[in-house]
């Protein structure tokens, strides 16, 4: 088949999901969170005054837009690279170019064009900084993680998550705007993207693996070292508790200065995280590696805490957001929760007492 004839078969769906669109919405969600954060906290500095809301809403669309198109083309590189596994895995056997759709030198090409764009579009809107963080992620995930430690290390996905973790500091960077500097990308005014960065890097392998554990013998098949079937699931289960509980542990540091944002939404802040450390903590001790596997060949309860890892990292970001937005109306929020909660196990205890007949 010429590559014109297998090119024609590609569909613009093909060429959009070749950006793994839905790994980018997990990802854009940090970045914007990165923005809203460094705003709110300035605003909280200058006593709620000034707070510049067209500023900010054109940052997060540049940001978006850059990242958007940077990720996507460091996720079409990797559809390239990986064109020759791809097919022998089930979750990745129907990617387009793994299914002759698209060429690897038409996606080699879409890779590229990606890539540019959104890095020129980053250095134009944005600053250099933002664009250097852009680029980082790029290379770093494909010549660090596709390139070499996917296919020959077993710590592939815990190195390979610090290219996951840049969008913060693309949205922080790019939210300083004038005030960063390229001589320097690394300072950027405030320990809090790296914080942001930190919580990224952690969770991805509790995250990863929890997906991991019931594909074990597809990544065995296709050569990739994954920790489940390299060194068994029970030692996989140990390493994912562990990054689990530093995880939490440093999301519930005190992140924000009470004295630049208040005392009240510093402090509910560390308690919120603490609470989804906890839920997300408990999906992770719950997974049980001999539960029969479902309709869909899963684990059911290492399903779950995968699932469930995606709230909790975009609960994580949002809240902070909250908090420094309103904690008052936060407060409020949490209590209709806790209340809809209750509710709902009152209910269910009342349908399971057994009814009692009259006289």
């Amino acid at each position: 088949m010429g590559e014109s004839e297998a090119a024609a078969k590609a569909t613009l769906s093909d060429w959009f999901q070749l950006m793994k669109p839905g790994v980018l919405s997990l990802l854009q969600v940090t970045a914007m969170c990165a923005i809203l954060v460094h705003d709110l906290i300035q605003w909280n500095i200058a006593e709620r005054t000034g707070f510049d809301f067209v500023q900010t809403t054109e940052t997060m669309a540049v940001v978006f837009v850059g990242g958007y198109l940077t990720a996507g083309g460091a996720h079409t590189f990797n559809n390239v690279i990986d064109r020759d596994i791809d097919p022998t895995m089930q979750r990745t056997a129907g990617r387009a170019i793994a299914r002759g759709a698209i060429t690897p030198k038409a996606g080699l090409l879409w890779a590229l064009i990606l890539s540019i764009s959104g890095t020129a579009w980053l250095i134009h809107f944005a600053n250099e900084v933002a664009a250097f963080w852009a680029v980082f992620s790029i290379l770093f995930y494909v010549f660090i993680y596709t390139l070499w430690l996917k296919r020959t290390s077993v710590q592939n996905i815990v190195i390979g998550g610090a290219a996951g973790a840049t969008p913060p500091l693309v949205g922080w960077a790019a939210a300083m705007g004038d005030a960063v500097s390229i001589a320097n990308p690394f300072d950027l005014g405030s320990p809090l993207p790296w914080l942001m960065f930190s919580l990224i890097f952690l969770w991805t392998p509790p995250h990863f693996w929890a997906l991991a554990l019931y594909r074990s013998d597809q990544y065995k098949a296709a050569g990739i070292p994954m920790m489940p079937w390299v060194h068994g699931p029970r030692r996989t289960l140990t390493e994912m508790r562990v990054y689990a509980l530093i995880l939490i542990g440093i999301a519930a540091m005190p992140w924000l200065n009470p004295s630049e944002v208040g005392e009240l939404s510093a402090y509910l802040y560390t308690l919120i995280v603490l609470l989804l450390g906890i839920w997300y903590n408990q999906s992770v001790i719950s997974i049980n590696v001999n539960q029969p596997l479902d309709e869909k060949g899963r684990i059911p309860s290492a399903a779950r805490s995968f699932y469930i890892s995606l709230s909790y990292l975009a609960l994580i970001f949002v809240s902070l957001v909250s908090v420094l937005f309103s904690p008052e109306l936060t407060i409020m929020f949490l209590v209709l929760i806790m209340l809809n909660i209750l509710s709902k196990i009152f209910r269910r205890k009342s349908s399971s007492e057994p009814s009692v007949a009259s006289d």
